[in-house]
């Protein structure tokens, strides 16, 4: 396990995160070379994030109060909503079950953090995949269309590795993150796939 965490935090794959720790500039358990800018930049981008859940939340309790049956609420917004609850229970588990902490305690915290998996970056790649992947029955403009994934996934690198660079994680609680998005990102793609009577939602 690595070591020279706060708290004497171990976790696996220590030579590859201290490597990229280094790479990235970033040293010691107090955190020097920190960026603290781009960690805000990224705290912004999971507000957006939440956001662009919200609006989803809401277009499916709109389609709710219209149609008065829940079976009538696209398929698509209610594995959404799927999907975000088991975004919050799994950041509940991980922040109940501690597989590792961060590298260093960050401003104004009294003591380690959770830090396996990168919750800011689930939650960007859970929500704004998940809109990416729906975006092709809201939105009718196929350049639009286009034009909005490419959105979410740029903002989605934004993230991965914006919180790689600022130094508030180590390399592994990152990449964690992305696999256990692409996980629920598949599992939701074949959800919203699944034929029902005969035919399939697009």
């Amino acid at each position: 396990g690595h070591t020279g965490g706060p708290g004497g935090a171990a976790g696996g794959l220590a030579t590859l995160n201290m490597t990229m720790m280094a790479l990235i500039g970033v040293y010691g358990v107090d955190g020097a070379g920190v960026r603290m800018g781009v960690y805000e930049l990224t705290e912004y981008l999971g507000y957006f994030s939440l956001l662009v859940a919200a609006c989803f939340a809401l277009l499916g309790l709109v389609q709710l109060i219209r149609r008065r049956s829940l079976k009538k609420v696209d398929r698509q917004l209610l594995a959404m909503g799927g999907l975000f609850v088991a975004l919050a229970i799994l950041y509940v588990f991980f922040e109940k079950v501690i597989v590792n902490y961060r590298p260093f305690v960050l401003p104004g915290e009294s003591g380690p953090e959770a830090s396996f998996p990168s919750s800011h970056t689930m939650l960007t790649c859970v929500i704004l995949g998940s809109a990416g992947i729906v975006l092709r029955k809201y939105v009718k403009s196929p350049a639009l269309c286009t034009l909005l994934k490419l959105v979410c996934v740029l903002l989605i690198l934004a993230m991965v590795f914006g919180r790689l660079l600022c130094g508030c994680h180590w390399f592994t609680d990152i990449l964690g993150g992305v696999l256990v998005s692409l996980a629920l990102l598949a599992l939701f793609d074949a959800v919203i796939d699944m034929p029902t009577n005969g035919n399939q939602i697009g």
